[in-house]
């Protein structure tokens, strides 16, 4: 839903008054249309599917390809809004150092994020700090974190993207105390890891949908049936947990994009795509916003008394097309602001997660809970050129230079730009 229309006109000075009114009365007309356009754009969609980098599951193709414009930016904060020091809005600024960890010095790297070793021929990528505009934002320091962080506890909760960030995170921590893994379940999907001079343990907890899903996927990703969803029932995996850390980061988004049946009161409630049962179709943004919903509310009444993120959704950059369909993610550099826009889905993700965290915020705050908004979206999507593209896979030009392979513009090369949310995180944890 649109929360505020930007149309700015100014009027030149008119001798003819009625000439005026036609004027008016014509922007009038156009205000309407443009609202009812990006209304119905943002509440109907025909079904869209994300990439299957989602830990491999097997999606649907979109009958459209997502939009990138200039304009498709809705949400994100305008340039006014630098001197009021916003670490999450500024530019990416060359850097001439080398990255804190590489694919040598770390074994935590997920062998479909391992860019280098995979054999992607740039490196260009690296050599690029996010500075944000009014604010000066220090490197990382895992010695001063590690110190800090003395019997305490970190949780990363949600999907793969949440497991890539945890990767970037041991990976620069290891570099002062090598992370001891501890537990992992039987697909190595919830894992924990702990640094033993400073009792201090991480946990990734696979919870892509943050709320009792049966998911019907076999060991190769492939779905047999739609997602059954409780949108009224958390996923115990972490609420079982919630109290046990310090400090969790809840993230959540492309899963809702996914085939689904929806439950309240385990009675069905209606679907998202599935033509061929007859359901109410209800769309992902109405699941999305009943689970956000529930999962703020179970976290601004918890009287927790550490410190809780909640991290906006990444955006993919597919050009030309689609996972499916030839898409590709070939740059070298960071966009150029304003070269690329939110898709449809993820502006729509974006919607639902500001209004939902802007509520609870007020009631996180009434009851002294520590909730804080860890928007990665808007510097997330001036880096086009940080994904494995086909080095998702290895050395997949090795035998032909032409091959032609699937590529992944959603998860990040590590290292890569996704290492800087670190640096965002510890400013947030510091300086709070």
């Amino acid at each position: 839903m649109v929360k505020k229309m930007l149309y700015n006109c100014r009027w030149r000075s008119l001798h003819n008054h009625k000439y005026f009114i036609i004027k008016l009365g014509v922007a009038i007309l156009l205000v309407g249309l443009a609202f009812w356009l990006l209304y119905t754009r943002s509440t109907e969609f025909s079904p869209i599917s994300d990439t299957p980098f989602l830990d491999n599951a097997q999606i649907s193709p979109p009958p459209v390809s997502p939009l990138i414009s200039k304009e498709n930016t809705v949400g994100f904060p305008p340039k006014d809004d630098a001197g009021k020091c916003n670490i999450f809005i500024g530019d990416w600024i060359p850097y001439q150092g080398e990255p804190i960890y590489t694919n040598e010095s770390c074994s935590f790297i997920d062998a479909h994020q391992n860019c280098m070793k995979n054999g992607r021929p740039d490196t260009g990528y690296l050599h690029w700090k996010w500075n944000p505009r009014g604010c000066k934002l220090a490197q990382f320091d895992p010695d001063r974190f590690l110190e800090s962080m003395r019997n305490k506890s970190w949780a990363l909760i949600g999907d793969s993207i949440s497991r890539n960030h945890i990767q970037s995170l041991i990976c620069i921590l290891s570099t002062i105390e090598k992370a001891v893994e501890v537990y992992h379940d039987e697909g190595y999907k919830s894992r924990r890891w702990t640094f033993p001079t400073y009792n201090f343990t991480i946990s990734v907890i696979w919870s892509p949908l943050l709320a009792k899903a049966a998911i019907f996927e076999d060991v190769n990703g492939v779905s047999t049936s739609e997602i059954e969803l409780h949108l009224d029932i958390l996923d115990t995996n972490w609420t079982k947990q919630y109290q046990s850390f310090d400090y969790m980061i809840i993230s959540s988004g492309k899963w809702f994009v996914k085939n689904a049946i929806y439950y309240e009161n385990n009675k069905v409630l209606g679907c998202h795509n599935c033509p061929e049962r007859n359901f109410i179709e209800l769309g992902f943004k109405f699941a999305y916003q009943k689970v956000l919903h529930n999962v703020f509310n179970y976290i601004t009444r918890s009287n927790h008394k550490g410190m809780i993120f909640f991290r906006t959704s990444t955006p993919d950059h597919f050009e030309n097309g689609e996972w499916f369909s030839g898409g590709s993610c070939r740059r070298t550099g960071p966009a150029k602001e304003g070269e690329f826009g939110l898709s449809d889905v993820n502006r729509v993700l974006r919607e639902v997660e500001l209004e939902e965290f802007e509520k609870a915020s007020a009631k996180a705050s009434a009851n002294l809970v520590d909730l804080k908004l860890f928007d990665v979206s808007p510097l997330s999507l001036l880096r086009p050129d940080g994904h494995p593209g086909p080095y998702r896979f290895f050395q997949p030009f090795a035998k032909d230079k032409n091959a032609k392979t699937i590529n992944d513009c959603l998860h990040w090369c590590l290292p890569g730009p996704i290492d800087s949310w670190n640096d965002l995180l510890m400013n947030m944890v510091f300086n709070s």
